[in-house]
């Protein structure tokens, strides 16, 4: 068999990371083998660098971020990289051209999933940040997918509950039943489907609690990411 390609994972919160890491490493299995996965390397600066950034609305400071991340990667020997932070993609138009490695858009991946399933108004959540941003509903539009956004409170909500607790893997029922309020509220709206939109959200909904259908974000991008890594090395 073709030795699959190098994964570079560019980390910002930890819990995130480790879920994609995860992923990759225990889904490689069912395509490579018993045990087998992809080479993958992580590496995660100190997420208190990028929330400096993020605080002071300074995206390219952040694409700079992701840049040194990219760069250390590439020196390690992998073949394309992938970021398991749907928040900082905001910094994508300030780290494509320059970086020195191919990367996976984690909305783009999650856009391709939602219009292969046939949904044709998803509910965004994720940081206040995220859902204000241009990062799902530019890549949403291009499939022709209608949106949602949480209102303001609910932007507020769901963002101290990712940045005070999700972060720091604190899951607490309080906080599911607010993202099954909000979900809840968005089917209301005429969603037929919502992406969880912080890569920490999928440890605490699923479709299993989830009024609507989810889009996982985090695992999607792990899964697109083993597909290239074997399909590459095949090709």
């Amino acid at each position: 068999m073709v030795k699959p390609l190098h994964i570079g994972i560019v980390g910002c919160s930890a819990e995130g990371a480790a879920l994609c890491y995860q992923t990759i490493c225990t889904e490689g299995a069912k395509v490579l083998g018993p045990h087998a996965h992809p080479e993958v390397t992580l590496h995660t600066p100190s997420l208190s660098d990028y929330m400096a950034c993020i605080y002071r609305d300074d995206w390219r400071g952040v694409g700079d971020i992701m840049l040194a991340s990219a760069h250390k990667l590439a020196a390690a020997g992998a073949d394309f990289l992938v970021c398991p932070d749907n928040t900082i993609h905001q910094a994508f138009g300030h780290v494509e051209a320059r970086s020195p490695l191919p990367w996976l858009h984690i909305a783009e991946v999650v856009a391709e999933e939602a219009a292969q399933r046939g949904y044709k108004r998803i509910g965004i959540t994720g940081t206040r940040w995220l859902v204000g941003s241009e990062v799902y509903p530019e890549k949403f539009s291009a499939r022709g997918l209608d949106y949602l956004r949480p209102t303001d409170a609910e932007r507020d909500e769901i963002n101290r509950i990712i940045m005070d607790e999700l972060v720091y893997g604190v899951f607490t029922p309080q906080a599911v039943a607010y993202f099954q309020q909000v979900m809840t509220r968005m089917k209301g709206g005429g969603c037929d489907a919502v992406v969880l939109g912080c890569t920490e959200i999928p440890l605490i909904m699923s479709d299993a609690n989830s009024p609507l259908p989810t889009l996982d974000s985090t695992r999607l991008l792990a899964r697109a990411a083993l597909r290239r890594a074997v399909q590459a090395a095949a090709v």
